[in-house]
């Protein structure tokens, strides 16, 4: 591992950018109050929870990524608090300054943050145009877009003209987990809420997301725009063995399209060793990046995933940053032969 001296986080989260000031002038969920024992908490759509520097100062963010050996991270646009669905005319300025910010953040921190911006989901026609901008005009790399619209074919077709957009200057994509523009959270299990929403109904939701892509026209009608599932694939690299007899028995002239899955892109944010030598073993290591879940999780992905991990140096290599450089220069040129 000495030698790899680069390690890019794929997924990161920033709640920065005026974010905070519009959260706090809100009184319905999503919005920001005292929390009861001093400090702040978010009120988002499933809980409340302590709402610390981490989450707005890049300083704070800076300081731990060098602190564990990271070199560059992804902030992304908070679209799992459900603000990109709020109404555009409440929202879209807001998002719009944030973008501006994010693209601030990576000249000022010499490219060593990258952005993934937002786009006010309740209007389609102004998020279309704010992604013609992110990529045009501020060469982001792409937007964060709530799972939720890719969890059906049905769903897919609210989303074909922000693709048919993101298609235009080439786009990468994170598909995270969130809601569509008027939709209500789920109701809440009954016992053990953490571990059945944010890990088992978590990673399910990641697994038909990525059936979605991969078994719909997507990948041949936008072949510009860059895919990424979120937590390796959710469950896909454990089970797409069934997958792939439940085709070979009851479909046998279909087979499943496992090869298809490495049209993708995934982050290991949130996992560790053992899911990351699966997911590597079944989509390759140029099609995985590091991720931490940051500042929702605090772990080191280079420590606690990327090291322990029984991966060569090479795969460790392309993990740790060659997939991601790869990804964005193919980003960049797509980009550049457009404008």
């Amino acid at each position: 591992m000495d030698q790899i001296t680069e390690f890019i986080d794929m997924h990161a989260h920033y709640y920065g950018g005026g974010i905070v000031e519009a959260l706090e002038a809100r009184k319905a969920r999503p919005f920001l109050e005292p929390a009861p024992g001093g400090g702040r908490q978010m009120v988002a759509m499933n809980g409340a929870f302590p709402f610390t520097e981490a989450y707005f100062d890049p300083e704070v963010g800076l300081a731990e990524m060098r602190a564990g050996r990271l070199t560059h991270r992804l902030l992304t646009f908070p679209g799992a608090l459900g603000v990109d669905l709020l109404p555009a005319d409440e929202i879209a300025a807001d998002i719009s300054a944030f973008n501006d910010h994010l693209a601030q953040l990576h000249a000022q921190t010499d490219g060593a943050l990258i952005g993934l911006a937002g786009v006010p989901l309740a209007n389609m026609a102004l998020a279309c145009a704010e992604l013609r901008r992110i990529r045009r005009d501020l060469g982001l790399p792409g937007v964060i877009l709530p799972s939720d619209y890719f969890n059906t074919l049905e769903d897919l077709e609210e989303m074909r003209p922000l693709l048919e957009a993101a298609q235009e200057y080439g786009c990468h994509i994170m598909l995270h987990p969130g809601l569509k523009v008027g939709a209500e959270p789920p109701p809440r299990p009954a016992d053990y809420v953490q571990y059945r929403l944010s890990a088992v109904d978590l990673q399910s939701s990641a697994s038909q997301v990525a059936l979605t892509v991969i078994l719909s026209d997507m990948l041949e009608l936008y072949p510009d725009v860059s895919f990424q599932i979120v937590n390796l694939g959710g469950t896909l690299p454990f089970i797409f063995e069934r997958l792939e007899s439940i085709a070979r028995h009851r479909n046998p002239d279909a087979p499943f399209p496992t090869e298809r899955l490495r049209r993708l892109w995934y982050d290991c944010a949130s996992l560790g060793p053992r899911a990351l030598e699966a997911a590597v073993k079944l989509l390759g290591a140029d099609r995985i990046m590091l991720g931490s879940d940051y500042p929702i999780f605090k772990d080191d992905p280079v420590t606690h995933a990327l090291e322990p991990a029984d991966l060569t140096l090479e795969e460790k290599a392309l993990v740790a940053s060659g997939t991601a450089r790869a990804l964005f220069e193919r980003l960049e040129r797509l980009r550049a032969a457009k404008i």
